[in-house]
C-alpha cells in the first residue's frame, strides 16, 4: 500500500470533521487547507462546492468528483423537559440510531448526546414486533429542562452519530461518513498523485456537497467546471457478507480493488480507458453494472449542459449508512493510482462520442 502518512492523516481528519449535507462547511475547509498544496487552482462556490484544479488553461477538462457531505440529523422540536426530536438528513434505518452516542453541533460549540427509547422491558407486545420510527427516538443531553438546551443550542443544528476512526484486521477501516469521504480522499489524492509534466487535460477534482439529498452540488459544479469528461467517485454495497444477495447486487468484495462501473449511466469510451489503464499498470479492479441512472453524482453530472463523458468507480462498503461503514484501505489507494494514471494518459484531443 503506497499511502503517504499526510494522505493517511487526512483522510482521517475528514472522517473526523462533521459534514451533513447543508453544514459541510467545517469539511471543506480542511479540503481546501490540504489541497492548496498541490492545487494550481481552487475556488469556493456559493453552494459550497470546493473545486480544485491542476493545469486549468488545457482545453480538455476532465472532472472527479467525490461528494463530503454524510447523513445526519437535525434538531426539530425541544420539549418542556429537555429532550430533544429530531429530523433526519439523508436516509437512516432508525434501528442502527438506538443507543448510538450523538453530537449537536451548535454554534457554540459541539453538545454530546445520546439518542435512545423506551426500553425492552417496558414495550408490550405489539411495540416489540414494530420496527421503531425516527417519531419514537429522542436525543438526550442531560438537560433537566427546554431552557437547558437553548442556552447550548437551537433549533436547526446539525447532528452527527460519533465521528470516530479504527482499523481493523486486513487494512479494513471502519467510520461512520465512508460513504463518501472514502470518495473525497480518493479525488483529492488523485489530482494529487497526477504528475503535473504529464498532464494534457485540465483536471479538477471537486468536493461536492448535498449528494445526500438530492445530488445537488454535482449539478451546480459540473455547470461550472464544464467539463468534457466527468468521473464520480462513490461507494457501493460490498456484498461479501451475509444477506447481501449477489444475484441483485454484483460480486464485490473489500480488497479486490475498485469498481468500475458498466450501464448506461456511463461513457462507454471512457470505461474502457479507465480499464485499459487498470490493466496497463496492474492496478486491480472489480466490474459493477447498473441498468439505470445511478444514485451518484454520475448522475447529474452526465446530464450536464449539452451532456458529459461519465463514468462511475465505486469503493467497496460494508454496513452503508450506519455509524460503523467500513471500507479497505487497499481499495482508496488503488482508486487513486487509477484515477491518476487515468489523468496523465489522457491525451489532449481525446474524443468520447459513441
Amino acid at each position: 500500500m503506497s499511502i503517504e502518512p499526510r494522505a493517511l492523516d487526512f483522510f482521517k481528519q475528514i472522517l473526523a470533521t462533521p459534514s451533513p449535507a447543508g453544514y459541510e462547511s467545517p469539511v471543506q475547509e480542511v479540503v481546501r487547507d490540504y489541497a492548496t498544496s498541490f492545487a494550481d487552482e481552487m475556488r469556493t462556490d456559493v453552494h459550497g462546492n470546493v473545486i480544485a484544479a491542476r493545469n486549468p488553461k488545457a482545453p480538455l477538462r476532465v472532472m472527479l468528483a467525490g461528494h463530503c457531505d454524510q447523513i445526519g440529523l437535525v434538531v426539530q422540536y425541544i420539549d418542556d423537559d429537555g429532550f430533544i426530536h429530531v429530523s433526519t438528513i439523508g436516509g437512516w434505518d432508525p434501528q442502527v440510531l438506538i443507543g448510538q452516542r450523538l453530537t449537536v453541533w451548535g454554534t457554540q460549540g459541539p453538545v454530546l448526546g445520546i439518542i435512545t427509547r423506551k426500553p425492552i422491558h417496558l414495550l408490550n407486545e405489539e411495540e416489540r414486533k414494530q420496527v421503531p420510527k425516527i417519531k419514537d427516538l429522542w436525543l438526550d443531553i442531560g438537560a433537566k429542562n427546554r431552557d437547558e438546551v437553548l442556552r447550548v443550542l437551537r433549533v436547526g443544528d446539525p447532528i452527527t452519530v460519533e465521528l470516530r476512526y479504527q482499523e481493523l484486521q486486513n487494512g479494513r477501516a471502519v467510520s461512520a461518513a465512508m460513504d463518501d469521504k472514502a470518495g473525497l480522499w480518493v479525488v483529492m489524492e488523485a489530482l494529487r498523485r497526477a504528475d503535473r509534466s504529464k498532464l494534457q487535460v485540465a483536471a479538477y477534482a471537486v468536493s461536492t456537497v448535498q449528494e445526500e439529498i438530492g445530488l445537488r452540488g454535482s449539478r451546480t459544479s459540473s455547470f461550472s467546471v464544464d467539463p468534457h469528461v466527468g468521473i464520480a467517485v462513490d461507494v457501493t454495497h460490498a456484498t461479501d457478507c451475509p444477506t447481501i444477495e449477489k444475484k441483485e447486487e454484483g460480486d464485490i468484495r473489500l480488497g479486490k480493488g475498485p469498481v468500475i462501473y458498466r450501464g448506461p449511466n456511463m461513457n462507454h469510451k471512457v470505461v474502457q480507458r479507465l480499464l485499459d489503464t487498470a490493466a496497463h499498470h496492474e492496478i486491480p479492479y472489480q466490474l459493477g453494472a447498473s441498468g439505470r441512472a445511478t444514485p451518484t453524482d454520475a448522475n447529474s453530472i452526465q446530464v450536464n449542459r449539452t451532456g458529459v463523458a461519465a463514468a462511475l468507480v465505486s469503493i467497496p462498503n460494508r454496513y452503508m449508512h450506519s455509524p460503523v461503514e467500513m471500507i479497505s484501505l487497499e481499495d482508496i489507494d488503488h482508486a487513486a493510482d487509477l484515477l491518476a494514471r487515468f489523468l496523465e494518459e489522457l491525451p489532449g484531443d481525446a474524443e468520447f462520442i459513441p
